[in-house]
């Protein structure tokens, strides 16, 4: 399902069940609803957006100490469970999904969803969509009695209806790893005292993201990927760009030109380095004509020829990814390459990932950040000069600060 057709699907449809749960939830829920216990089981629902999910890492961490591995539990859509896996921080049968593929599809996946997590009875649920309808309905149908989720509080924020017996403030002077993780805190805390939260956030310098240790299997085969396209015996000195030719939020995007002005400059300085880029395979005709143009052999593409996985494995084999902010900054943290992520609608104070190995670039004007949780990170913005402030020149130093540091003299024949 398209992501404009499930925004249309969250308001226009959502806005109304939320409503109508709401006020069955006031009037006739409360008495039916089974009390809580205790806290003995954790469900998180986060349907969408993967990189977001890396960084609910730190959270999952916790309700793992909190109620055991075995007893936490995570909805996301069919498409998006790949990084839970990757990550294995929550059993893999512990994954609910459901396929997105059409809405009549969507509608059954759903249904089957729900009926199952009502069997398993969890104790708590944490909606971690932030402001979406969508996810706060299935929390709600969960059937967990204890229910953490975000609220308006009379605020800017969307409309979401009364689901939720935790009703928490988002706060957008947090970064997101430490609003995810003081969702988890929430949970023991009396619900009438919220949303005063007594909880200090714990610091992005005490987090650590799982790192990826990918088995031999799979290395080997990524390196006779990667060398093949080299056209080298061994792996050499790799350099992944991300230009997102095809990407859903175009404010984020920098400028094709600019990426192949980059590679060129990069491929004259260095010249063991050989410079793939990356791509879903609707991305793979666009970056053709980005190496065509960049005419060296040594820019060649990965676009469309790697499963997620594969591609996970090939970050470990690289130094380093330049991307704008998107899901692959964040997949390369859980490895041991260095990222430089172009900021521009959205923070890295909010977004970019808690790692010594993570560099971001953002201009920081005042307009910026115009897309946020409170309107559904949708901007009327047409001109993105946020991003197009980050010029050729200031990629280009960082680039080699971060390469001479990785390998020195070993990126110069």
């Amino acid at each position: 399902m398209k992501v404009s057709t499930m925004r249309w699907v969250d308001r226009w449809i959502g806005t109304g069940i939320t409503a109508t749960l709401s006020l069955w939830n006031r009037c006739v829920g409360r008495f039916l609803r089974r009390k809580a216990s205790g806290l003995g089981s954790i469900l998180f629902v986060k349907l969408a957006e993967q990189g977001s999910t890396v960084l609910a890492a730190p959270a999952l961490a916790r309700a793992v100490e909190l109620v055991g591995r075995e007893n936490v539990y995570f909805l996301v859509f069919e498409e998006n469970r790949f990084i839970l896996d990757v990550m294995e921080i929550v059993p893999e049968e512990n994954v609910i999904t459901i396929d997105a593929k059409g809405i009549l599809g969507a509608m059954w996946g759903s249904l089957k969803a729900v009926r199952k997590m009502r069997r398993l009875r969890i104790d708590a649920a944490i909606d971690m969509e932030f402001f979406a309808r969508s996810s706060a309905i299935f929390t709600y149908l969960s059937g967990a009695p204890m229910r953490a989720g975000f609220h308006g509080h009379s605020g800017e924020a969307p409309y979401r209806g009364a689901l939720m017996s935790h009703e928490l403030i988002y706060n957008p002077h947090f970064h997101t790893a430490q609003i995810f993780l003081n969702m988890v805190e929430a949970l023991p805390q009396p619900a009438g005292r919220l949303p005063a939260l007594d909880v200090v956030p714990t610091p992005l310098s005490e987090m650590t993201l799982p790192l990826l240790t990918p088995p031999v299997a799979d290395v080997e085969e990524v390196s006779k990927l990667l060398t093949g396209l080299t056209k080298t015996d061994e792996v050499p000195p790799i350099l992944l760009l991300n230009a997102n030719c095809s990407d859903l939020l175009p404010l984020r995007r920098w400028d094709n030109d600019r990426y192949v002005e980059l590679a060129k400059r990069l491929l004259e300085k260095y010249p063991r380095l050989h410079i793939l880029f990356t791509g879903a395979p609707d991305e793979a005709p666009p970056v053709v004509a980005l190496i065509d143009e960049i005419g060296s052999d040594r820019a060649a593409s990965l676009a469309g020829k790697t499963t997620l996985r594969q591609l996970l494995v090939a970050y470990t084999l690289s130094d380093l990814l330049i991307t704008n902010d998107s899901g692959p900054a964040h997949f390369a943290a859980l490895t041991p390459a260095d990222v430089i992520t172009i900021f521009g609608p959205e923070t890295p104070r909010l977004f970019a990932p808690p790692s010594p190995r993570s560099h971001v670039m953002w201009s920081g004007l005042a307009c910026s950040p115009c897309v946020s949780a409170y309107n559904n990170r949708l901007s009327r913005c047409r001109d993105n000069v946020c991003v197009q402030k980050i010029t050729v020149d200031m990629v280009f130093e960082k680039a080699c600060e971060v390469l001479e540091r990785r390998r020195g003299a070993g990126l110069h024949e």
